[in-house]
């Protein structure tokens, strides 16, 4: 019989509906359940292409005899990570605060009052290496609940002082000069791996906020090192095994030093930030490697993640079936010589294992090989491998896809919104473009409401219950502003001003200027959750800033554009010493340094072939963070666009920064050489 999670809207929380565990979802009425019977309650956090997740409910959520021991000791709650970010950074902050690491599926034992005690992550059905059982893990809460509680309750209300404490001090509130940049370029360059590109060790993982921060900063300075980094890096990861070198996209990680082997999940975050690390790399070099890798992205995520409604899905799973009814990690994507030569043939199947590093030892597991393109010397086929990669998709399309989670997040949709403008404007692909304006859309009619308040997700076309968080805010926002610099609709400036000042009303702290990761006014957890650092995407805050930044120059707005200089204050503190975890922080900090650059293009229509080339090289300007405002004279679709007129009858660009304008110019060129940073 389902439990409680058969009505909720997220795939992760409806694959544990069957489940003996009687769940809660997250709600006062479990935790009053909790105080009611006086018991503890068990949190178990995790999303829906977390592999180790799977692992657990399989394990220990699917059996009866230790399903019957939580739903007997515990009121047990489950949530999805991305559904509720907020619930899972409070938390997650307190078991690396008491285990010094973290990671999903996340296990924390909490008090009927909502403090935690006792901490984990992922517990084996049987003990393992140290590490305890699940079940033996259950009966010592238990015990200590049962015989010792005042200890627990002590311990629990410590640990909730301990957080509180941990508020986020960003020394003087003033943006980051030149000075900051270039310590926090020579930080990157002390830890990047020269021979392997990305970095640090392993696990590595992509890291494409501070990829935007190099091509700005190479912008702005004319840095070559910063160049040579963001360049080899996105060479070596579009070359290695996290790249799907069939389908296009990226995989979450490469769990090795060199891109060999991905943990397979895709992600749409990953995808959006990547697509347009590289479309930005392309502009900047003229990469013909990133200009291919930037579509083959972009189509991945029109073509796999696109749902029914226009938005785009979280995730394809890591997992699927390997064709015997095992589900099996990555066995959707890799290849043995025998499985090339069923497809192919021989001679290709020869050829293939050649262009694609497949061995018969294999590079993964079982003698099975992910598929790479290392750098061969001499002449390739490029028509034959064409064929070769057509007739492998094909036949990989026969096999069990891995599953889905279908759900909408507003953060990520704009993160996809910003990347398929860009790589549509860039490369004349309108189909992009339409994508990202549906995806908007979506995000218009569904998840706001009159007071342009979002809710964070929705899937099949019905909205979540959960409130939007401030990364929501600032990544659909960010989205919305790429729109109105490629698409010329004034609306879509409009509705980014709309989130924007819930930004600053809500979820900015009117003291100091820091910003939490929830609004004033959303549910009380025991620590209003507030972190400047990138993770997986761009920190609620750097995001945050980046929008305000954009919109600021946009308007003229001078209240966003103080919010945005005192929001960085925290990449002034942070930047030169831990500059791998707040790329966006310094992207947004280059930006500040350049201006940023406003532009506005003026003509009789944008379809009208000088009007049309202006705004292309426009776009295509590689000044940090400039905005584009783009359509005829005396529109009021942009402010950027009042008292602009036609230069001698013909469209005309004008270029201003720092309250000083250069002469309008009507050639392409003369704007090019204005915008290369």
């Amino acid at each position: 019989m389902p439990n409680r999670l058969a009505h909720e809207t997220s795939p992760y929380l409806l694959q544990h509906a069957d489940n003996p565990v009687d769940w809660w979802p997250w709600s006062e009425e479990a935790f009053e359940e909790a105080r009611r019977r006086g018991i503890p309650v068990h949190l178990s956090v995790g999303y829906s292409s977390c592999h180790w997740c799977h692992v657990l409910a399989k394990e220990s959520f699917q059996d009866e005899v230790t399903a019957a021991f939580m739903n007997e000791h515990f009121v047990n709650i489950k949530v999805d990570r991305e559904e509720r970010p907020d619930v899972d950074a409070v938390y997650m902050e307190a078991v690396q605060a008491a285990t010094g690491q973290g990671g999903w599926p996340m296990t924390v034992f909490l008090t009927p009052d909502a403090e935690p005690f006792y901490f984990g992550t992922y517990f084996p059905p049987a003990p393992r290496q140290g590490m305890p059982s699940f079940r033996q893990v259950l009966q010592g809460v238990h015990q200590a609940w049962d015989e010792r509680r005042d200890e627990v309750t002590e311990v629990a209300e410590k640990i909730v002082r301990d957080l509180a404490g941990r508020e986020i001090s960003y020394g003087d509130a003033q943006t980051p000069g030149a000075e900051e940049l270039a310590q926090a370029l020579l930080g990157l360059t002390r830890e990047y791996d020269p021979q392997r590109g990305g970095f640090g060790g392993a696990p590595k993982f992509p890291p494409s906020m501070v990829l935007e921060f190099l091509l700005r900063h190479h912008a702005r300075t004319g840095a070559e090192g910063a160049l040579q980094m963001a360049r080899d890096t996105c060479e070596r990861m579009a070359r290695g095994g996290m790249y799907d070198q069939l389908g296009g996209g990226f995989a979450r990680y490469s769990v090795d030093r060199d891109w060999v082997v991905p943990h397979f999940e895709k992600m749409l975050y990953d995808n959006a930030l990547l697509c347009r690390v590289y479309a930005h790399l392309w502009r900047s070099t003229g990469s013909e490697l990133a200009r291919r890798v930037a579509l083959e992205t972009a189509d991945f995520m029109v073509g796999e993640l696109r749902t029914n409604e226009g938005g785009f899905a979280s995730a394809l799973d890591a997992d699927s079936d390997d064709g015997t009814g095992r589900h099996v990690e990555g066995a959707y994507y890799v290849w043995t010589p025998e499985q090339l030569r069923e497809v192919l043939g021989e001679q290709d199947a020869e050829l293939a294992a050649q262009h694609f590093g497949v061995t018969e030892e294999g590079t993964f597991e079982e003698g099975a090989s992910v598929l790479q393109l290392p750098v061969r010397d001499g002449f390739v086929d490029a028509g034959r491998v064409a064929s070769i990669r057509e007739r492998l998709l094909a036949a990989r399309s026969g096999r069990p896809a891995p599953g889905r989670d279908d759900k909408v997040v507003a953060a990520w949709n704009g993160l996809a919104i910003a990347a398929l403008a860009e790589t549509g404007a860039y490369f004349d692909r309108p189909d992009l473009v339409e994508a990202a304006v549906a995806a908007a859309d979506l995000l218009v009619r569904l998840h706001l409401d009159e007071q342009a308040r979002l809710t964070r997700t929705s899937k099949d076309g019905h909205a979540g219950a959960n409130a939007g968080v401030l990364e929501d805010y600032a990544d659909v926002a960010e989205g919305f502003l790429a729109l109105a610099s490629v698409t010329g609709e004034g609306v879509w400036l409009e509705f980014a001003g709309f989130l924007l000042d819930h930004v600053l009303a809500r979820f900015t702290d009117p003291e100091s200027g820091s910003l939490y990761d929830t609004a004033a006014d959303a549910e009380q957890l025991i620590r209003r959750p507030q972190d400047p650092t990138d993770n997986a995407a761009p920190s609620g805050w750097t995001a945050a800033a980046n929008a305000l930044l954009s919109y600021a120059a946009h308007t003229g707005s001078e209240p966003h554009r103080t919010a945005a200089e005192r929001a960085l204050g925290v990449v002034k503190a942070l930047g030169p010493r831990v500059p791998r975890f707040i790329g966006w922080g310094l992207a947004a900090a280059e930006a500040v340094l350049d201006g940023p650059r406003e532009v506005a293009v003026v003509g009789p229509a944008l379809d009208d072939e000088g009007t049309r080339a202006l705004h292309r090289t426009a776009l295509l300007g590689t000044a940090p963070g400039a905005v584009v405002a783009a359509g005829a004279p005396g529109s009021d679709e942009f402010p950027l666009l009042a008292d602009r007129p036609l230069v001698g009858g013909e469209p005309a660009a004008y270029v201003c920064r720092n309250f000083t304008c250069d002469a309008p110019t009507t050639e392409p060129d003369r704007l090019r050489t204005v915008l290369s940073g």
